[in-house]
């Protein structure tokens, strides 16, 4: 009687058309360098490397500003009181990506063919983290984390009115949209060096037509087309993608504006790319996988935008 325990055969590759001839060292190279191209949020914010480490939760200090005290002749210095809180961020990620490739798929497949499964690879463990990120704008402005209903975004049409489910949806990003969002982050004494913005397909459409970033998007200083960048508008780097979250509402997506600080992603186990023989199925087990974590630092160094899908 067949094996069946292991995995179904409609998972096997098991023809020259379904697989590429792969190596693993290879595969390992070329699936690294496809999460690596993809990835557009996660080389955004804030990263911290946490590999080879041991534990399950990471811990970031959130001092709280202090002040300057002027300085009175013959008196003490003033002693400011600590204060603020540690961040506790959760290694709780572990996604995987796994292909069965039987031998003579193997043999018979033209290695033009490997690239597909590299890259798919590579791009569905950079969708998840990109994804992952993008959704820590639900709790942006004092918002609910976790919470698909936005209760503190922002309309993208003026940047003012808040967005509510079933109600006040989201509206075309405009320039004065734009503007406040910038200057809410202004208000809280964000940075302003490395300010991004990502937004949805739609809203790429909708910002060819203000005349603000077509006059300053494509200044051609040589890294513009890149990783998803498309232009910039005030100093505020702008990013397509299709991981862009979708609100409760499904015809609403939103736009984040953000700083590097706003949020970290701690990788505890980088890419990793396996490959197991299996002589139950004469096949090859390729599995790549990633363990990692994501969290929001600092919560008014972000603003949700509520925008069209």
């Amino acid at each position: 009687m067949a094996n069946t325990a292991f995995a179904p055969n409609n998972a096997v590759v098991k023809s020259a058309v379904d697989t590429a001839g792969f190596v693993p060292e290879i595969w390992s190279d070329e699936i690294i360098a496809a999460y690596k191209k993809n990835l557009i949020v996660a080389g955004l914010v804030k990263k911290m490397n946490f590999k080879g480490k041991k534990g399950d939760k990471v811990y970031f200090p959130a001092p709280t500003r202090g002040s300057a005290a002027a300085k009175v002749a013959t008196d003490a210095v003033t002693i400011q009181a600590a204060g603020g809180t540690a961040i506790g961020i959760n290694i709780d990620k572990h996604y995987e990506y796994s292909r069965l490739l039987e031998d003579i798929a193997e043999v018979q497949a033209q290695s033009s063919l490997r690239r597909f499964y590299t890259d798919d690879a590579g791009y569905a463990l950079s969708t998840r983290i990109d994804t992952d990120l993008l959704q820590l704008g639900r709790g942006a402005q004092g918002g609910t984390a976790g919470d698909a209903d936005y209760d503190k975004a922002y309309l993208g049409g003026d940047g003012s009115t808040l967005y509510v489910d079933g109600s006040n949806l989201g509206t075309d990003l405009t320039d004065a949209g734009i503007r406040r969002a910038i200057q809410r982050l202004d208000d809280s004494d964000v940075p302003m060096d490395g300010r991004f913005l990502v937004v949805p397909p739609a809203s790429r459409n909708t910002l060819m037509g203000i005349a603000r970033f077509t006059e300053q998007a494509f200044v051609g200083n040589g890294d513009t087309i890149r990783n998803g960048q498309i232009g910039d508008i005030y100093g505020t780097k702008v990013y397509v993608t299709t991981n862009a979250d979708t609100a409760t509402t499904t015809t609403t997506r939103i736009a984040l504006m953000a700083h590097p600080e706003a949020f970290v992603l701690v990788e505890q186990l980088g890419i990793r790319v396996q490959t197991q023989y299996k002589q139950e199925y004469l096949a090859t087990l390729l599995t790549a996988d990633t363990l990692y974590g994501v969290g929001e630092l600092r919560d008014t160094s972000a603003v949700a935008l509520a925008v069209p899908a």
